[in-house]
């Protein structure tokens, strides 16, 4: 699937200096082998340049094959078997690259000189900047369309989500009883007082979350409710989503907010077995079973404006989002396959069924910036005394 000879890709001026530092680097050999999830770092006083790379880009005796350039947020180890399968499938090579920060800037940067075809990525916040910036490009396909609900793709089929994430409450199982925590407001009353536990507000999942509840109730109303959050604060903003389930095991709270796949993570953890008894400690509780519904995020992909192999891009799209790519996909992370006709893997499956909230994802990245100044309003980042 990989070549074995990396040609410098032709490179224009207005590229950041990192890329035109890598270009001469393949120029004068000091590159020889393919990189295969490496980190290149060159310290002249800073770091200009940090790049983890699978194949950066195809010689010209494979520049006439079928092929997909890819740009992936998502780590090669997640994504690797799926795009080899795809290979084996179509016969469509995947060079990928691994860009964790500033895909947005590469794409932009390089304009029509653009080599990606398409992204995959993670977070509607990411997809939502890609589709404002003007740099992706409608698809119509039936098989996306098929295999993707409506709420869960852009209406003009700028962007697809390929898996579903659930924000939802990691309960205690010793101090919180089974069915005392059910819905968003509950956070935000006052069985919840200096129980909560919560990683910054201005981290891309909790403006995710906090936009839905704009869409769904309002801005006054969101004010409210997250103000309500505030005042329940166990301790002020702090960590990852699995520092919170640490929390709640050492008892410093009872109850967090976390997306799904944490919990997964932390059961599976292999080399930092602590993680394994933050696991035992909580359970999953999904929130507005009776109501609107639990609310969810995305990762998700594209095909770029500028893509030059545009239909093999739509092809590994469609193939993403069909039944034996979305059993793969979702395992490996613990998340939610987005096609109806696959169910998620036994330990997801395990937490239990839940109703998700209906309302395009495309509607809550709306009120993504709105959510950001209401954090910053509410002070919510000072933590419960302020």
């Amino acid at each position: 699937m990989y070549e074995q000879k990396m040609q410098p890709h032709k490179l224009p001026q207005q590229l950041p200096f990192q890329a035109r530092v890598f270009n001469k680097m393949i120029k004068s050999n000091l590159l020889k082998k393919p990189i295969i999830n490496a980190t290149i770092g060159l310290s002249m006083g800073f770091s200009i340049l940090s790049l983890a790379v699978i194949n950066f880009t195809p010689t010209p005796a494979a520049a006439n094959e079928p092929v997909v350039n890819l740009y992936s947020y998502r780590q090669p180890f997640l994504i690797k078997p799926l795009l080899d399968e795809f290979t084996k499938q179509t016969t469509i090579k995947v060079n990928v690259v691994f860009a964790k920060k500033g895909m947005l800037e590469k794409i932009r940067a390089a304009g029509n000189n653009n080599p990606a075809d398409a992204v995959l990525t993670t977070d509607i916040g990411r997809l939502n900047a890609l589709s404002q910036a003007g740099v992706l490009k409608p698809v119509r396909s039936k098989i996306l369309e098929a295999n993707i609900p409506a709420n869960l793709r852009q209406k003009d089929g700028l962007w697809f989500a390929l898996t579903t994430r659930a924000r939802v409450v990691f309960a205690s199982v010793d101090r919180v009883k089974p069915g005392e925590i059910t819905t968003l407001a509950d956070l935000a009353s006052p069985k919840a007082k200096g129980r909560l536990c919560l990683r910054s507000g201005k981290h891309a999942y909790n403006i995710a979350l906090i936009a839905s509840v704009i869409a769904n109730d309002g801005q006054q109303a969101a004010e409210k409710w997250l103000r309500g959050l505030k005042s329940n604060l166990a301790r002020k903003p702090q960590g990852n989503d699995r520092a919170q389930a640490k929390a709640i095991y050492q008892g410093q709270c009872d109850i967090a907010l976390a997306n799904t796949y944490y919990m997964g993570k932390m059961i599976t953890e292999k080399k930092k077995t602590e993680q394994n008894d933050w696991a035992k400690s909580i359970r999953v509780q999904f929130l507005d079973q009776n109501g609107r519904g639990q609310h969810v995020n995305i990762s998700g992909a594209a095909v770029t404006k500028t893509a030059k192999h545009g239909e093999q891009a739509i092809k590994l799209l469609e193939f993403l989002s069909g039944k034996k790519a979305q059993s793969i996909y979702a395992a490996e992370n613990f998340e939610y396959p987005v096609n109806p006709s696959v169910k998620p893997s036994k330990l997801v499956q395990s937490w239990g069924d839940f109703k998700a909230d209906s309302i395009a994802i495309e509607e809550i990245a709306k009120y993504r910036a709105a959510a950001s100044k209401l954090v910053d309003k509410v002070g919510f980042n000072d933590g419960p005394s302020s």
